[in-house]
């Protein structure tokens, strides 16, 4: 059987603070079968695009406890989401050719063990790098958080922070599709006026400009928030928490600000959610999975009537993987980044 050398990007220990381009390495010394072996279920794919997400941050670390979450291993393979075309597969659902999205490796080509986790790829009327993104894992992150757990109605008020980054975008526009009024917070004047003139967010402001989010908020929203959707945690959080509207609603969707600190921060302004009668609830995308076509057949038209825009931040070749993951965290990205390692 046909053996190829497989480029990778390895992990090397776990860390603590900030991430570093040198907590990863790209590697040439494995080699990969292209063929599954006989027996059984598990899939060959060649990787076309993958995902870089905040929480990815979050296996970088040992986790101790329960967790719906595994550390990645020291001296293994990155394991994140991604688009790939099937090269073989023991499994009845997938078939050479296909074009999958999923759980894969960052490398060339990847032996899918748990084929279970991936989606085969049905609409290619769309770019296939938007199955990372705005038709992935983000995609129903935002429609999940914001249609499924915040109820939205017409004329409401809703804020979302890192508005700019791959689900946010998508909030702001699933809610000015619903008649809302949003505004978003994110951390460069590129980033806020993408969201006011390409989202269409009714404001939006940069948070790195503010010394007092409280009063933000109040110049933005003057009116309090009906919904918000978490993407940020530690002082953000608490100054929303000062200006929810009674029976509000927050979707805790990441916390980015607090993936890179050794001790987060603590919230203070809790007993909002009591006065206010605020209903605040995690998210963990994959208990929706199962709801996939369902999103699909309400996402899809919008993106073919262009109702719904959506911006990608590109980076090329497996190599620059660790660059792009790591800019997430000091917002060096526009829109949703993504690695290309191969095209087709």
């Amino acid at each position: 059987m046909a053996e190829v050398r497989n480029k990778q990007v390895l992990f090397k220990d776990y860390i603590s603070g900030f991430p570093k381009e040198s907590d990863m390495y790209i590697s040439t010394d494995k080699t990969i079968c292209l063929k599954v072996p006989e027996g059984s279920n598990k899939v060959l794919v060649k990787n076309l695009y993958l995902s870089c997400d905040p929480y990815m941050r979050l296996l970088m670390q040992k986790i101790e406890g329960p967790s719906v979450f595994t550390s990645f291993t020291p001296g293994s393979v990155i394991i994140g989401y991604g688009v790939a075309k099937v090269l073989d597969s023991g499994h009845p659902n997938f078939k050479k050719g296909d074009l999958v999205w999923g759980t894969t490796g960052w490398e060339e080509y990847s032996l899918i063990t748990a084929p279970d986790f991936l989606f085969k790829i049905e609409h290619t009327d769309v770019p296939l790098s938007y199955y990372t993104g705005i038709l992935g894992m983000p995609g129903m992150t935002a429609y999940v958080g914001f249609y499924e757990i915040c109820n939205p109605k017409k004329g409401e008020y809703v804020f979302v922070s890192a508005a700019s980054g791959a689900v946010g975008q998508l909030v702001g526009q699933f809610a000015k599709l619903m008649g809302c009024y949003v505004v978003g917070s994110a951390g460069s004047k590129e980033k806020v006026d993408l969201l006011k003139n390409k989202f269409g967010f009714d404001e939006a402001f940069n948070y790195k400009e503010e010394h007092d989010l409280d009063a933000a908020l109040k110049r933005y929203c003057p009116e309090g928030i009906d919904i918000y959707f978490e993407n940020v945690g530690g002082k953000m959080l608490d100054a929303v928490l000062l200006n929810m509207r009674n029976l509000g609603r927050i979707a805790v969707c990441g916390q980015v600000s607090q993936y890179n600190l050794v001790e987060p921060e603590g919230v203070k302004n809790l007993m909002c959610l009591i006065h206010k009668r605020v209903r605040m609830e995690g998210l963990r995308v994959f208990d929706y999975f199962p709801q996939y076509s369902k999103f699909l057949d309400i996402v899809l038209p919008s993106i073919r009537e262009g109702k719904i825009t959506y911006v990608e931040d590109i980076a090329e070749g497996l190599e620059s993987g660790p660059a792009a993951l790591i800019g997430l965290f000091s917002g060096r990205n526009v829109g949703k980044q993504l690695v290309v390692v191969a095209r087709e």
